[in-house]
């Protein structure tokens, strides 16, 4: 708890580097709490990761200065909208702070980009091409809970990437315990406008759950370097026998300039189309440690005494007592020391 407030629901985090603290949403749908970001304290260095601290709390408000509702307030009052932020990201250009909303197919509300001062008060709004928007029909777009998961700035803040979770419904089925599957990555100006977009081809499930049981594979964040490609944190769940979920996750680099731009492609399912080549950097599995949780948030960090870059991913517990909050601290080596 910080404030009277649960913490938990981490999806996505970012740095401020001149107060050294860290901003980290929560996807709670205004059920635990009000719809807010969390700041962070995190006091590592290349040896050792000492302390991870929540100091403080920030309730994240709507364009008429009210809080988010959560199901029942919407249900009665059927205005504003029901939140599910999966991403959050600190404007290169000035500081404030953007996340992204999932929406609801089922209440009719659709998935949004909203930038916030730093104190919670509503800004303005990243306008969104329709493709992804909800066809109330079902018959193609985003599918409900699998939308805009990952947004990364590029460096120089005149552009923003966002990355669906897993396949338009156009696009093919999701990933399988046997196949994987191809989502969409875009790139939009500051006016809305489509830069570019290309198709990621995603991992099969990375564990098979007990026959009976469902599990999944998706792009869970992404994270921009200063070349032009991205990071790319897929995640995976299968469901246990007790109900409760195992995670695997790896991170991959993806060359997005190496991509067909697809964004005139109707659908990926059987299209010719190049997507972006990836390759592994990191496989949590290789780490050793008792359990990796729902990691969602991925963000860059302070440079250490050294020159080295850090990668910080954060886990998502969904306010679950089987499931735990955790930040991972990782050295980025240059080319030349790996």
């Amino acid at each position: 708890m910080v404030h009277g407030t649960p913490v938990g629901g981490i999806s996505g985090i970012d740095y401020d580097a001149k107060a050294d603290r860290w901003l980290a949403v929560s996807d709670d749908r205004s059920e635990h709490g009000p719809a807010r970001c969390f700041t962070v304290r995190l006091d590592y260095d290349e040896r050792a990761l000492r302390v991870a601290e929540i100091v403080d709390v920030t309730v994240l408000r709507q364009a008429d200065g009210s809080e988010y509702p959560g199901k029942p307030q919407f249900a009665r009052e059927r205005r504003g909208d029901v939140p599910d932020f999966e991403a959050l990201r600190l404007d290169p250009r000035d500081g404030t702070l953007w996340y992204s909303s999932e929406g609801d197919r089922t209440l009719g509300l659709n998935s949004f980009v909203r930038a916030a001062a730093r104190d919670g008060t509503f800004r303005r709004e990243w306008p969104l091409p329709v493709s992804l928007t909800f066809d109330v029909a079902a018959q193609r777009g985003p599918r409900p809970n699998l939308t805009l998961e990952g947004m990364a700035f590029a460096p120089d803040g005149d552009s923003l990437w966002l990355a669906l979770e897993a396949p338009l419904i156009e696009d093919g089925p999701v990933a399988a315990a046997g196949a994987g599957a191809t989502t969409r990555f875009t790139r939009l100006a500051r006016d809305g406008r489509r830069i570019a977009q290309v198709a990621y081809a995603m991992d099969a499930w990375q564990s098979v759950p007990p026959a009976g049981r469902p599990g999944d594979n998706g792009v869970s964040e992404i994270l921009a370097l200063p070349d032009g490609r991205l990071l790319v944190l897929e995640r995976s769940g299968a469901q246990q026998a007790d109900r409760s979920w195992r995670f695997s996750a790896r991170i991959y680099l993806a060359d997005v300039a190496a991509a067909t731009d697809v964004g005139d492609v109707a659908s990926l399912s059987g299209g010719k189309f190049v997507p972006a080549p990836k390759r592994l950097v990191f496989d949590f599995a290789a780490v050793g440690v008792p359990a990796v949780d729902n990691v969602e948030a991925m963000a860059w960090g302070r440079t250490l005494a050294n020159g080295h870059a850090t990668l910080v991913v954060a886990s998502d517990d969904n306010f679950l007592p089987t499931q735990v909050t955790q930040f991972w601290v990782f050295e980025v080596l240059p080319p030349t020391a790996r």
